[in-house]
């Protein structure tokens, strides 16, 4: 983990509701996560997000006018309650959350969005893989 993700991971955690949070590669690789969050955790979580997020891509492909892309997922979970979100944060990276079930999913998502521009896309991106 770098300082730089980390403070983007204090600023994230800080919003009232959010329960862990999760930078990841495209390929389902932890690059940092929350202090209340196990490294078990945040894996599982990595490599999840990425098979949403991709999910998430193929669809907006397919469907979106023009060919989009997918910004955002979002799941909304039973039980409990509570929500995961997962956008794009940097050239190959992505940002998860995983919140509780009182609060705004806009605000949510409007935080994560803030934090990422924040920080800028350089910050979070993943290198390109030379060879």
């Amino acid at each position: 983990m770098t300082v730089d993700q980390n403070w983007m991971l204090d600023e994230v955690t800080g919003v009232r509701g959010i329960r862990h949070a999760v930078v990841l590669s495209a390929d389902g690789l932890v690059k940092a996560y929350s202090a209340d969050t196990t490294k078990d955790d945040a894996e599982r979580l990595a490599a999840a997000c990425a098979g949403l997020k991709s999910i998430g891509q193929s669809l907006a492909r397919r469907f979106a006018d023009g060919g989009g892309t997918s910004r955002q997922v979002m799941v909304e979970f039973d039980g409990h309650g509570g929500y995961l979100f997962v956008r794009g944060a940097g050239d190959g990276s992505h940002l998860a959350v995983v919140t509780e079930q009182a609060v705004d999913p806009g605000l949510i998502a409007q935080q994560m969005q803030a934090q990422v521009l924040k920080l800028g896309a350089a910050t979070l991106a993943t290198p390109t893989r030379e060879g």
